[in-house]
């Protein structure tokens, strides 16, 4: 069986960059993507995305992103990756779904306890598993990075009485859009930009109720760079300490746009209610009794990272997250996995974002090449 030096799992934003970092510092390997064409996540948004409403798509390493338009996202950004791929020659294998990544066979570390640096030789190898067209393969590797996203694991809360509950129920990743929507009576859940976004699009055209767990945070001044890097550095802090990431979107506050001037108008974002106790046939209540009819539960509740395909690895701490090591001067470059520093996550934490994908990459590929070179050194 061949062994790379490197496979890259996923070719959304950080998968492509990473791709496109190995290849400039003559890293063999390959990127294995669960999609049966290129886009990532982007080809699975709703309909009524845009590329005017998209909160912002960074560039891809050697090229800039498609130009806000209204255009919808789920083409543009799709295309424009599927000509990315093209023009770097990007060496990508799909569909694959990978469902795990252990250590080699015979190699003893798997029984050991997870103690910091009980893992992760670099001298040693990954393998990965995984089904294309329902067989099942696997492939060798000396470094891996993980840039597998959120979109397939979607935070949808287990609420009393979810079954019971007659109409529909969407999660921001199924969200079908307005047209399908119109005229309902819809309770919209979350505290997020994209509960923002959705009430904007609905309100105009459906009677919406707004349900929050906690009060939304609104942003009340300028959102500079100064800002931003306190709130990156914030999430840097937790990953590096081996809690589970909070959302760098999420961090940042909410705010109006133009696109949600006129769901404003309408009064829709006044006075959010609090979470309901449960969900009824016709409706939601709440624990003093009131209650609201509904035909629709639209969840946006935000996404967890992919990461469940590692768990043969040991990567995560007492915390419950996957601590990384720390990059001095730089909070996006926290991609190393402290537990197995052959493991490089790619969009997660601090990077959780189109252009912290692509600056963590930069920073991966750099570990990775550094990690082969030293092999090939003992090697030879």
């Amino acid at each position: 069986m061949e062994v790379w030096d490197s496979i890259v799992l996923g070719a959304g934003q950080g998968g492509l960059a990473a791709s496109y970092f190995l290849t400039q510092r003559g890293v063999d390997h390959l990127v294995l993507d669960a999609n049966p064409a290129p886009g990532g996540a982007w080809q699975h948004r709703w309909d009524s995305l845009t590329m005017h409403d998209v909160h912002g798509v960074a560039d891809l390493p050697g090229e800039p992103a498609p130009a806000r338009s209204q255009e919808r996202a789920n083409v543009a950004v799709p295309a424009w990756f599927a000509e990315y791929e093209r023009r770097q020659d990007v060496p990508v294998v799909r569909p694959v779904q990978v469902t795990a990544v252990t250590n080699t066979p015979g190699d003893d570390r798997d029984d050991r306890e997870n103690d910091a640096g009980a893992h992760g030789d670099e001298g040693d190898l990954l393998v990965v598993h995984g089904t294309t067209d329902g067989v099942e393969r696997q492939w060798l590797t000396r470094t891996l990075v993980n840039a597998t996203g959120t979109w397939t694991r979607p935070n949808q809360p287990a609420y009393p009485g979810a079954d019971d509950f007659e109409g529909e129920q969407f999660h921001t990743a199924t969200y079908p859009g307005a047209a399908h929507l119109r005229g309902r009576r819809i309770v919209v859940v979350g505290a997020g930009a994209s509960a923002v976004q959705f009430i904007g699009e609905l309100a105009p055209v459906a009677d919406v109720v707004w349900v929050t767990r906690r009060p939304p945070l609104w942003r009340t001044g300028e959102f500079g760079p100064e800002t931003g890097l306190a709130v990156v550095t914030e999430v840097e802090k937790r990953v590096v300490a081996g809690l589970p990431p909070t959302s760098v979107v999420g961090a940042t506050g909410l705010m109006l746009r133009e696109q949600e001037q006129e769901a404003a108008g309408l009064g829709a974002y006044d006075d959010p209610r609090p979470m309901f106790e449960r969900l009824e046939a016709d409706g939601v209540r709440w624990a003093d009794g009131s209650f609201e009819p509904a035909d629709v539960i639209l969840w946006a509740t935000g996404f967890r990272s992919a990461v469940d395909h590692l768990e043969p690895l040991g990567l995560r701490g007492p915390q419950g997250g996957i601590p990384l090591e720390r990059v001095p001067g730089n909070v996006q470059g926290a991609t190393t996995a402290v537990r197995d520093p052959r493991v490089h996550l790619v969009g997660y934490g601090p990077s959780a974002s189109t252009i912290g994908a692509s600056r963590a990459a930069r920073r991966a590929a750099l570990e990775v090449s550094r990690q082969v070179s030293e092999n090939r050194e003992l090697a030879g």
